[in-house]
């Protein structure tokens, strides 16, 4: 029970009698568990993205996506096998979406990023969704998430720039709805530092947002700077989604909020500088999966499992079977 740290006495409910944290895959090569964590039910798979890092062969940076094939039978066996789809540049944040996944492509300094959609199983066909904002480059798309409308939500701030992998910003630091049925682009909110995670409420009326500003792309950090999650209200106007009350949610006390998701019952998690960080719907820490290092991201599986990107390392916690998801709600 070390790794489970309990703030209130509402989070022994979702850990269970017996929670449990093992480790599944271990690369000291490579950072390969950085991003994504895309959970595929019916082959018992997981996509994930790996954080840059030098490929002197390719001479520059590079991200790898990796598909993780987990034991059918519960154990901790894994197999872990490198892909590289075509035309997902630099791949982040992704989300299940029909029967296959959208990425977020970061893209370079001659190749633009956006969404692009890719089939779950080999070849890995692609295609692109969205690479620019009415004709201006986004900056570099860094998570999504899909509504159940269709459209997708993403985020996109200024990273790839201070990285030095994507040109001058056209654009602000922004989060955008695609419609994939109209073709259609809109911002959505603006006034962040580095716009970064983003996930619904399991009834869709609460859209969550984290704010990493703590920390730029060189590297620094500043104290003073947003570290935060904010929360807005979704509501229609004239047949259109859009996003009001603005309020601050929740901040980590350690690190970042970077991926964040929710659960069935609206409790809200995100990957911080010291694990898993789980808050209430009301915005009151329940409690927190310690993981050393930390985590930019995570994804639910199945019956209370989460697997936690912990760069070198995959992690499993299990909790109870019942703390399920709100995007698959298995």
């Amino acid at each position: 029970m070390a790794n489970f740290v309990v703030y209130d006495d509402r989070v022994k409910t979702l850990f269970g009698s017996a929670p449990s944290l093992e480790l599944l895959h271990e690369n000291q090569d490579y950072p390969f568990a950085h991003e994504a964590g895309v959970f595929i039910e019916r082959n018992n798979t997981l996509f994930i993205t790996s954080n840059q890092y030098n490929d002197h062969a390719a001479g520059g940076r590079k991200i790898q996506i990796n598909r993780v094939t987990l034991s059918s039978d519960g154990s901790s066996k894994t197999k872990c096998e490198e892909i590289n789809p075509a035309i997902i540049t630099m791949a982040n944040g992704g989300v299940n979406y029909l029967d296959g996944i959208v990425f977020c492509a970061q893209g370079t300094h001659s190749a633009p990023g956006g969404l692009v959609f890719m089939e779950a199983e080999p070849p890995y066909q692609t295609r692109m969704m969205v690479n620019s904002f009415h004709g201006r480059e986004f900056n570099s798309v860094n998570d999504v998430v899909g509504h159940s409308d269709g459209s997708l939500w993403f985020t996109d701030p200024i990273y790839g720039y201070e990285q030095g992998i994507r040109p001058k910003p056209k654009l602000p630091n922004q989060v955008y709805r695609y419609d994939p049925i109209r073709g259609s682009i809109r911002a959505m909110a603006d006034g962040f530092g580095r716009p970064n995670g983003i996930c619904f409420s399991p009834d869709e009326k609460t859209v969550y947002i984290t704010d990493t500003d703590w920390i730029h792309g060189d590297g620094s950090t500043d104290l003073t700077r947003a570290s935060t999650i904010y929360a807005f209200d979704v509501v229609p106007y004239s047949g259109e989604p859009f996003l009001t009350n603005r309020r601050l949610f929740a901040m980590a006390d350690t690190g970042i909020p970077d991926g964040i998701k929710c659960d069935v019952r609206g409790n809200v998690y995100s990957g911080c500088g010291d694990g898993v960080n789980i808050w209430s719907a009301g915005g009151v820490l329940l409690g927190k999966i310690l993981v050393q290092g930390g985590a930019a991201n995570f994804c639910f599986g199945r019956n209370g499992e989460i697997f936690i990107l912990n760069e070198n390392r995959l992690w499993r916690a299990k909790l109870a079977d019942d703390t399920k998801g709100a995007l698959l709600c298995i």
